[in-house]
């Protein structure tokens, strides 16, 4: 996608091409290209709007029906904030009194639309032509552009000066090639200035990749880990007054909630726990009752947090499952009944699920080097009854637990 071919999709000829494009997309890729030729669209037209049907197409689960509507780049849609994390993000700091924001590395623009939905003034900065572009569309198609102004360039040379808010979502893939970058001091805007932001707009949010190492957090910033409907999606650093704890594990339930509508209605139950991030679990004997603790209490660290709420202690101390004498009900954790606890031994487990005719199992493993679906096929299951497998790790030994799923309250 250059330039050219986004301002031929955005002509009355290109939209018709996208509506002729968004019917064929999802199925056989040279028939969709074949239909708008028989359509009479020309090559180049067509083809970029079938990448944008695609695009399009897979963007629905971050962002609703406004996908619909939105030009998208595939590492713009990988780093997108997904839409009602956007909202909640935008939300949280509406009611801290931000009024205008600096959107530094706006991307295609989720975060800057989303904080404009809540009222806030927008100032969106992008080094790419085309993904600026493609923000400012995005934005006039949302009928905010009046709240938001997009600005191709140099986020590290915005006057921050004119906003009460900041918020930073580095690159962390390199243009051109899509790598993954691992290491912060390369991210786009650099981590130095990123970190640096909070003294001069004390109210900046920085979001950051999930992995990011607890030793580059800022001492007096909030540490926040995001997961959707039990995926892991981002972590966020809160600073200045927007720090409220020193950790914070928050979960979404899309599959609960209402529906997000293109208005931006509706929304997503969240739960949050919050802690320090600096208490070690108690250490115990595996107990009746297994709990797997969601990827954002994990990465944030706030097993202890939780086993304390559930009266519950590790079986080692480097591995993050709990274990308690009676289940509880809880967002945060996923609760498991153990029915036998064996030193791992393929011939025994074998021989045990056999005997009780399980032919279907899920394997979960923590602390493990077991492949789970190498394991699945040396088991030559058989049988109508199932079961779960927990791969890990007691005292330092290598054990499996056999569980069933204890069903969720309500």
């Amino acid at each position: 996608m250059d330039l050219d071919q986004l301002a031929a999709l955005r002509t009355p000829e290109g939209s018709a091409a996208l509506a002729a494009a968004a019917r064929v997309a999802g199925g056989d890729p040279l028939a969709a290209a074949a239909a708008l030729r028989t359509a009479g669209i020309p090559g180049g037209l067509a083809a970029a709007a079938l990448t944008q049907a695609e695009l399009r197409r897979r963007a629905a689960g971050k962002f609703g029906p406004a996908a619909a509507g939105m030009f998208l780049t595939r590492p713009g849609l990988e780093q997108a904030t997904r839409r009602t994390v956007a909202e909640r993000r935008a939300a949280r700091l509406r009611a801290a009194g931000v009024t205008t924001l600096a959107d530094l590395g706006c991307g295609l623009g989720a975060d800057a639309l989303a904080a404009a939905r809540a009222g806030i003034r927008v100032y969106a900065v992008e080094a790419d032509p085309v993904t600026a572009a493609m923000a400012a569309a995005n934005a006039e198609a949302a009928g905010l552009a009046d709240l938001v102004t997009v600005e191709c360039g140099d986020a590290t040379a915005f006057d921050v000066g004119r906003v009460d808010g900041a918020f930073c979502d580095p690159a962390r893939r390199r243009a051109g090639t899509g790598r993954r970058i691992f290491d912060p001091n390369a991210y786009s805007p650099p981590w130095d200035f990123v970190v640096g932001l909070a003294a001069r707009v004390p109210r900046t949010v920085v979001k950051v990749a999930p992995g990011l190492d607890h030793a580059l957090i800022p001492a007096d910033a909030e540490a926040e880990w995001v997961s959707v409907d039990g995926d892991l999606v981002e972590a966020a650093l809160w600073c200045g007054p927007l720090a409220e704890v020193p950790r914070r594990a928050t979960l979404l339930r899309e599959k609960e909630g209402p529906p997000v509508n293109a208005s931006g209605s509706g929304g997503a139950p969240s739960y949050h726990l919050t802690g320090s991030g600096a208490v070690d679990a108690a250490v115990g004997p595996v107990r009746r009752f297994l709990y797997d603790p969601d990827p954002a209490v994990v990465r944030a660290h706030l097993v202890a947090e939780l086993a304390a709420d559930l009266d519950a202690t590790l079986a080692d101390p480097s591995i993050a499952y709990l274990y308690a004498d009676a289940p509880r009900p809880t967002p945060f954790a996923r609760c498991l009944e153990v029915t036998d606890v064996l030193p791992f031994s393929l011939k025994r487990l074998r021989a045990l699920l056999r005997g009780r005719r399980v032919g279907r199992v899920e394997i979960l493993k923590r602390g493990s080097a077991l492949e789970p679906e190498k394991l699945r096929r040396d088991l030559r299951l058989a049988g109508d009854a199932a079961a779960s497998l927990v791969l890990t790790r007691v005292a330092g030994a290598p054990t499996v637990l056999i569980c069933h799923p204890v069903p969720a309250a309500g």
